[in-house]
């Protein structure tokens, strides 16, 4: 596993993915809309962390500054 994700996306995938803990525990968005954006909040935490997103691969794409 390459990183393929630079700094800026990173940040961008944990504030959305904490944007959509905080609708979620407000009440805003609920039942099976809240399942699935929670998921997709997972996902970006994980992906964020790890600096790796399996999605980029098959298009060889890359936001990182390493090559």
């Amino acid at each position: 596993m390459k990183a393929n994700m630079g700094t800026l996306d990173k940040v961008v995938r944990l504030l959305v993915a904490g944007i959509i803990i905080i609708l979620y525990f407000t009440g805003i968005i609920s039942a099976t809309p809240a399942l699935i954006f929670l998921v997709l909040a997972a996902a970006f935490i994980l992906t964020s962390f790890l600096g790796f997103c399996p999605l980029y691969c098959p298009f060889g794409f890359s936001t990182s500054k390493r090559k």
